[in-house]
């Protein structure tokens, strides 16, 4: 994954877990959780004909 092995993911997440602060970091993930359901429930709800031209 992009040449990052897990000492080098441990870091990035340490410095953004200090830079955001835990409990902003949890607010970080939740809202970016609900962003990514709310996206795949509009792509299954989308209608894959509505565009189409007869």
């Amino acid at each position: 994954m992009f040449g990052l092995g897990m000492p080098e993911l441990v870091l990035i997440f340490l410095v953004i877990l200090l830079l955001f602060g835990g409990n902003r970091l949890v607010g970080i993930a939740k809202g970016l959780g609900s962003s990514i359901k709310e996206f795949k429930k509009s792509l299954k709800d989308a209608d894959p004909t509505k565009d189409l031209k007869e």
